[in-house]
C-alpha cells in the first residue's frame, strides 16, 4: 500500500492524530491526512485539523441525534473523502455498525494498556492507568488493535510493554505511555504501508 488516505476521529486534543500527521508531513508516512472527524465541537483535533489545512467535520448527537443517521453521516463523510484507514485517536464513542462495516478491518485503535487485559467497555484514559496500578501488575503498555463490534477484542496488531516504575502515580504512568503511543501509531502504519502487517 502506498499513498494512502487516513481518516482520523478524535473526541479531544488529538496529540495520538498529530503525531500521525507530522510523520506523514516529514515524508515518514506514505499517506495523506484526509479528513478529521470529531464528536465534539471544541475539542483540539478540530482545531489542529484546521491549522494543518484537513477538511474536518464536527459529527456528534447533536447534529445527528438519530444514533443511526450519525452512523451513517461518520460513514458517508469517510467515504466522501476516500479514506483507506481509519485511525480512532482518543475518539470517546463507539464506532456504528454501518461504519465497521464499511471499513471491516481497517479500522485502527490505540489502548494505554496490554490487551486483553484493562480493556473493554468504560476503559479508557487515567481509569486504565489506575486499573494497572491497582493490580500491582509490573508492566503495561500500549495495543494497537483492530476495531470490532466488540470493545477492545478486535485482532492485536502491535503491542509494546512499558515497566511500571515504584512510585508511578496516574499521572506518570500516563505521561510515558502517551510517548509510546505516538511512536507505536507511527511505527504500525509505516509496517502496514510496507505490507509487514495485513489487514
Amino acid at each position: 500500500m502506498t499513498n494512502i488516505k487516513l481518516g482520523f476521529l478524535a473526541s479531544h486534543r488529538g496529540s495520538n492524530m498529530q503525531s500521525i500527521i507530522d510523520a506523514c508531513n516529514k515524508g515518514e508516512l506514505d499517506a495523506i491526512p484526509g479528513v478529521v472527524i470529531s464528536n465534539n465541537g471544541d475539542s483540539g483535533a478540530l482545531d489542529r485539523a484546521a491549522s494543518e489545512q484537513i477538511p474536518a467535520y464536527h459529527l456528534s448527537s447533536k447534529t445527528y441525534p438519530e444514533p443511526d443517521e450519525l452512523d451513517y453521516a461518520i460513514r458517508d463523510t469517510l467515504l466522501k473523502h476516500e479514506v483507506d484507514i481509519v485511525i480512532l485517536a482518543g475518539f470517546m464513542k463507539k464506532i456504528g455498525q454501518h461504519t465497521i462495516d464499511a471499513f471491516a478491518g481497517r479500522i485502527l485503535n490505540i489502548h494505554p494498556a496490554l490487551l486483553p487485559k484493562h480493556g473493554g467497555k468504560g476503559m479508557f484514559g487515567a481509569k486504565v492507568h489506575k486499573a494497572v496500578l491497582d493490580s500491582g501488575d509490573k508492566e503495561t503498555g500500549v495495543t494497537i488493535h483492530v476495531v470490532t463490534d466488540n470493545y477492545d477484542q478486535g485482532p492485536i496488531l502491535a503491542q509494546l510493554a512499558i515497566p511500571v516504575l515504584e512510585g508511578d502515580t496516574v499521572d506518570t504512568l500516563s505521561n510515558r505511555v502517551l510517548t509510546v503511543e505516538h511512536q507505536i501509531y507511527v511505527d504500525t502504519i509505516k509496517r502496514i504501508i510496507a505490507g509487514d502487517i495485513q489487514l
